[in-house]
């Protein structure tokens, strides 16, 4: 009996320990298609872990943006895409500012970011040098400038289309 009750007093105290540093919030994505004459919008979760795991997933799983590391696996439509940060200058900027705003660190400017704050928002848009072959034509992050929290996340592609999530 008493082996029991160690048991239970130690799951008691390790498992809210075992989510220390994990974050969610409830999103909204909008993906909007210029040629299309409504925008698909679903609901679903962000996930964050420290120091470097993000995890967005709407409609019901089958959308998903991941970052693990240097890994970001994105799947759209059931079209899964994969690229690492070490070989994706774009991606490799991308990783260092959500790396920077999970871990509450200040997001330090590069040649391909602009960084403006106001109303107590940071907004850090990333656009790559080169475009070429980019799935992406820029990032926009919105975030609280005081306590690092996700607002919005903008995914701008070629023709006008775009993914937007936004955080609550």
């Amino acid at each position: 009996m008493n082996m029991k009750r160690l048991i239970l007093a130690l799951t008691l105290i390790c498992f809210p320990l075992s989510f220390v540093g994990v974050a969610a919030q409830t999103v909204t994505r909008t993906r909007h298609q210029a040629a299309l004459t409504t925008d698909a919008v679903t609901t679903g979760t962000l996930t964050i872990r420290k120091p470097d795991y993000i995890c967005i997933s709407t409609d019901g799983g089958r959308d998903q943006l991941l970052m693990e590391g240097t890994k970001f696996t994105m799947t759209m439509g059931g079209k899964k895409h994969v690229t690492d940060s070490r070989r994706n200058a774009q991606f490799a900027t991308f990783q260092k500012v959500l790396n920077a705003v999970i871990n509450g660190q200040p997001v330090t400017k590069g040649e391909d970011m602009t960084i403006a704050t106001k109303n107590g928002l940071q907004t850090i848009t990333i656009t790559p040098a080169a475009k070429k072959r980019q799935m992406f034509t820029s990032f926009v992050l919105v975030v609280d400038a005081k306590t690092s929290d996700f607002r919005q996340l903008r995914m701008n592609e070629r023709g006008g289309n775009y993914v937007n999530y936004d955080f609550k």
